[in-house]
């Protein structure tokens, strides 16, 4: 099965020793990515299970991740960490993300063309085993189709006025 929340090997070598650290804090790993330069910095997405995440949590990710590092070393050189949340207008890397945010307006970009293409923007609508729906526009009438998970090479949600305002609600709900 594809892998949207660490693509590269390296990327993945790190999720395994850096996943069961934030799990067992009891928070989920939306996405890992070591991204080069001069000073290359591994960013890393967490959310709580029930989404969304506070400034504390993520320092503690931070600190509970960076001793797990320093202890295994997988990056030889120096490197910047960087823990945040997912934002607004997050990555959806997990099959789950796309029934969590049915009804929102994303980009899905495949591996492979289908249909003559490789980027799709639409609706969720939510999945089907292990397709992902979206709904799109096919000269001009909406259409759903299914995207098979495994194809996907990104997936992010648009940010709209509705995901805006869900985004409120949500903090505010929060408290």
């Amino acid at each position: 099965m594809t892998d949207l929340v660490a693509k590269t090997s390296i990327d993945q070598r790190l999720a395994a020793l850096t996943r069961p650290v934030i799990e067992g804090m009891g928070y989920e790993l939306v996405r890992l990515r070591l991204m080069g330069g001069n000073t290359p910095t591994l960013q890393i997405m967490a959310e709580k299970p029930e989404g969304g995440i506070e400034v504390d949590d993520l320092a503690a990710i931070n600190t509970a991740v960076g001793a797990v590092l320093d202890v295994e070393d997988p990056i030889t050189e120096n490197y910047t960490l960087e823990v945040s949340s997912p934002g607004i207008d997050r990555p959806l890397t997990r099959l789950k993300d796309f029934d969590t945010w049915d009804g929102y307006v994303a980009k899905i970009e495949t591996e492979e063309l289908i249909d003559g293409r490789k980027r799709f923007k639409g609706v969720l609508q939510g999945t089907e085993g292990d397709e992902v729906l979206i709904e799109i526009e096919d000269q001009g009438e909406p259409v759903t189709i299914g995207l098979t998970f495994d194809l996907l090479a990104d997936a992010k949600l648009v940010l709209t006025d509705e995901l805006i305002t869900e985004a409120l609600r949500a903090r505010k709900h929060a408290g």
